[in-house]
């Protein structure tokens, strides 16, 4: 992330966690810290996975005191292994104390996802599919997640509600029907914004097809029925294969011949990766 991003977009939410952390006091810290003294610790991996978040990280100590220094060791999208240092961070002990929660959270999170986003691509390699992520993400943690699928190799799907037109089943019910929603979105909607239509059915696939869709969403269908329904759309529009895709199932997915694949689980349910702050002393 580049620092325009950082201060418009991350640090609100940063310095939002840190106000969360510290209400009034670290006090804690300042009973055993009540003044500055100067000291490191390094950031050493507990597992094996992939970094993502290490600007985040350093920002959150930033953030408290502008003069902490952090050596980096690993870039985002390294692979780590167990045990590995991967930074060193060196600053006001008061400073090191009390933000490493906060730093800590989000570079677990954030390589969590990284670490589970690879080992899905690496499953859809040799295929002409493309992962993608969704909105189902941690409130307030978007920027942050989707960052972190990227790392990992994937791809972002809308971020919000304004990248893009995506027509879902209450949509259509508001419309009317596929066509009359389609032809409404097209009208309302600048041209520079595709137009993507969630489908249950053949039948709806068809229609959408027929109506101009630029990207046709197969929802919770079996692989035999997206087989017939790639078929139908014959390349009028780009293809999504969305609903319940795992870890566990999305090897059987590559055959179909789908352009994107869409994977809520990539940020609602990644572990975290162990990291963990060591050594701290006092130079």
């Amino acid at each position: 992330m580049n620092n325009i991003t950082m201060k418009l977009n991350v640090d609100k939410y940063l310095l939002m966690a840190l106000e969360e952390d510290i209400s009034s006091e670290d006090v804690s810290t300042n009973a055993v810290m009540p003044e500055y003294k100067k000291g490191t610790v390094d950031l050493i991996c507990k597992e094996d996975g992939i970094i993502a978040g290490l600007d985040v990280f350093g920002r959150v100590f930033h953030l408290l005191d502008t003069s902490t220094e952090v050596d980096y060791k690993v870039k985002d999208g390294d692979e780590v292994k167990k045990g590995q240092l991967m930074a060193t961070v060196t600053g006001d002990i008061r400073v090191l104390l009390s933000g490493e929660r906060v730093a800590l959270n989000y570079l677990q999170r954030m390589s969590g996802i990284a670490t589970y986003t690879r080992s899905l691509v690496k499953l859809l390699e040799g295929s002409n599919t493309t992962l993608l992520d969704t909105r189902k993400t941690t409130p307030n943690a978007r920027i942050f997640e989707k960052y972190a699928v990227r790392v990992g190799g994937a791809s972002n799907h809308r971020y919000n509600l304004s990248d893009g037109v995506m027509l879902k089943d209450n949509h259509i019910g508001a419309a009317g029907s596929i066509t009359k929603a389609v032809a409404m979105a097209k009208e309302y909607a600048p041209f520079v914004r595709k137009i993507e239509v969630e489908v249950e059915s053949l039948e709806q696939v068809k229609e959408a097809a027929n109506a101009g869709a630029d990207i046709i969403m197969l929802d919770n269908m079996d692989v035999d029925t997206m087989k017939e329904a790639i078929k139908i759309i014959d390349g009028r529009a780009k293809t999504e294969c969305s609903g319940n895709v795992t870890k566990e199932n999305i090897a059987k997915l590559t055959d179909i011949g789908v352009d994107y694949i869409s994977s809520g689980a990539l940020t609602h349910s990644a572990p975290i990766l162990d990291i963990s702050l060591k050594g701290l002393h006092a130079l």
